[in-house]
């Protein structure tokens, strides 16, 4: 299901991102994605967070970049 992003919502996802980022590096580690887990969705399963974190990792260089983030913001985010 995606849809398409206006400037003001990718703006706001990148402010979203930006609050992850927490080392503010413009990547998300696997600990920063747990965090974002938790708060978007406190009853994901552990176990689901590394499976996760690796399919959103298009690049497997172990961090998610906002290219990357949008891409599962834009299609699924929901699911977690």
């Amino acid at each position: 299901m995606s849809t398409e992003l206006t400037p003001e919502k990718v703006e706001a996802i990148q402010k979203d991102f930006s609050f992850f980022d927490r080392d503010g590096n413009g990547q998300i580690d696997l600990q920063e994605f747990i965090e974002l887990l938790t708060v978007i969705s406190p009853k994901t399963k552990a176990s689901h967070v590394e499976e996760g974190f690796k399919l959103i990792d298009e690049n497997h260089d172990g961090y998610i970049d906002f290219e990357e983030f949008l891409a599962w913001w834009q299609e699924c985010w929901w699911e977690y």
